[in-house]
């Protein structure tokens, strides 16, 4: 057995060297959920008997010689608006409460070709969007883990799993990763399938991994990464599923420090900020500053004055247009938040949908530019810690331009506020920039040297 969780690349190591097994890890992760799920509630459903079983049949083809994959052994929450073979996906609404996929999703898939446990499925907000779910924060329980990947969060915190896979169309990968203290990473708008994925928006949807390391994200994200979408984007950066990756040699990531540039983005990020959150991020800023070669602003384009609004048109559209039948048949199935969110996208015109998508093509544009310098561009990756209410989601304000883009952030904890909830530092990327962010991230983690964790994990 095991007394911690090693990350992901360290417990590669040991599981082919046979210093533990896909079972000590399977167990530590049962052990934290049946430890910590009464008070946190970050799961819908837990396979225990499936992935003992799995990790046991693992620990048998590796004795034979015979790998199973770069995430052989590593225990992995999916969340449940996505797809998992003969599993309810029930997106955190009872009119799926009859729901049975009939076949793993790709990102699934993916996932176990790898060599993954799928340990079960994750809590969501209803139909990922706005009404909170019952999952807690675990630095605070009476304070809200975010959303909509709330239970993937919460759950990646306390240990529960290795990682977890998230969806994001606002802010729902970043700001519950940020929240509970854990890394997250909202990849290129395309570069994962959402195939077998409840979808929110066409023109919005991302998915991506939580972990509690940046290096922990890579390894997830090279085993669920497009590599025909990313082809057929233009990438230049090269894709992650590459043989070195796929034999951990990522695991360094970071320690090798060479001078980099960022930019540091001033304005609305920094002037919507709460006190705490600026200084978080300033005091991590310094670090970084004492160690990077160039620190400069970038001033943010005219057309994102109008990202906001036109986000949300695009969101409330696309999402009225997937519940249309549902919610005519069954709106009392559904919370407050979506409601609202659904009505506004059907008196959502043709011609304003159409005039969001043009500002949108516009704005890509001018953040690719804005992007284009080879920086990596720095903010807080909240506007605010964890709210300390279980009414609320939190903020998506610093989280949904980022999604409006299409272009790749991650967060890291950079450090904790005055009430004792965790900061994240956002960075983020031009399109198809994965690798060198998430380097970058890594080099970030590494110096800044977050090692706070929740109380709970001193129980």
């Amino acid at each position: 057995m095991i007394s911690s969780l090693p990350t992901i690349a360290k417990a590669a190591e040991q599981i082919r060297a046979g210093e533990i097994s896909p079972l000590d890890l399977v167990e530590f992760c049962l052990s934290r959920i049946e430890r910590y799920e009464d008070r946190i509630h970050a799961w819908v459903m837990v396979d225990a008997e499936g992935a003992r079983e799995e990790a046991k049949r693992q620990a048998e083809t590796l004795s034979e010689g015979i790998d199973p994959g770069p995430l052989a052994g590593i225990p992995i929450g999916i969340k449940d608006i996505i797809d998992v073979i003969g599993w309810p996906t029930k997106a955190g609404s009872p009119l799926r409460e009859g729901h049975v996929a009939e076949a793993d999703a790709p990102i699934v898939r993916d996932l176990r070709a790898a060599g993954a446990i799928i340990l079960g499925k994750t809590v969501t907000t209803q139909f990922a969007c706005f009404d909170p779910s019952p999952t807690r924060n675990p630095w605070n329980l009476k304070h809200t883990p975010g959303g909509s990947s709330s239970g993937s969060a919460a759950a990646v915190a306390l240990e529960m799993c290795m990682a977890a896979i998230g969806t994001q169309t606002g802010g729902s990968i970043i700001r519950p990763a940020s929240y509970c203290g854990v890394a997250g990473l909202k990849p290129t708008f395309g570069h994962v399938s959402l195939d077998g994925v409840v979808p929110v928006s066409k023109q919005l949807d991302h998915a991506g991994p939580i972990a509690r390391r940046v290096n922990d994200l890579l390894a997830v994200y090279a085993a669920i990464e497009d590599r025909i979408a990313r082809l057929n984007s233009g990438a230049s950066d090269g894709s992650l599923r590459t043989e070195g990756i796929q034999r951990f040699g990522f695991k360094n990531l970071g320690s090798e420090p060479q001078p980099r540039r960022f930019h540091l983005i001033e304005s609305y990020f920094m002037e919507h900020a709460e006190p705490g959150v600026a200084a978080s991020t300033r005091k991590a800023l310094k670090i970084l500053q004492d160690a990077w070669s160039e620190e400069q602003t970038v001033t943010l384009p005219p057309s994102f004055d109008e990202v906001h609004a036109n986000h949300y048109r695009i969101m409330s559209h696309d999402a009225a247009e997937n519940h249309r039948r549902e919610y005519a048949a069954s709106p009392e199935a559904y919370g407050p938040n979506i409601s609202s969110l659904l009505d506004a996208g059907h008196d959502t015109s043709p011609k304003d949908y159409e005039a969001a998508l043009e500002h949108q093509r516009r704005f890509q544009a001018d953040a690719e530019q804005m992007l284009s310098t080879g920086a990596i561009a720095v903010m807080p990756s909240t506007n605010t810690t964890a709210p300390a209410s279980l009414d609320t989601t939190g903020d998506p304000r610093f989280n949904s331009p980022w999604s409006y883009a299409g272009v790749p952030s991650v967060t890291i904890p950079c450090g904790l506020a005055s009430d004792g909830m965790p900061c994240g530092l956002q960075l983020v990327g031009p399109r198809n920039s994965e690798a060198r962010l998430l380097q970058a991230a890594a080099w970030c983690e590494e110096r800044i040297g977050f090692q706070n964790h929740p109380s709970l994990l001193d129980e």
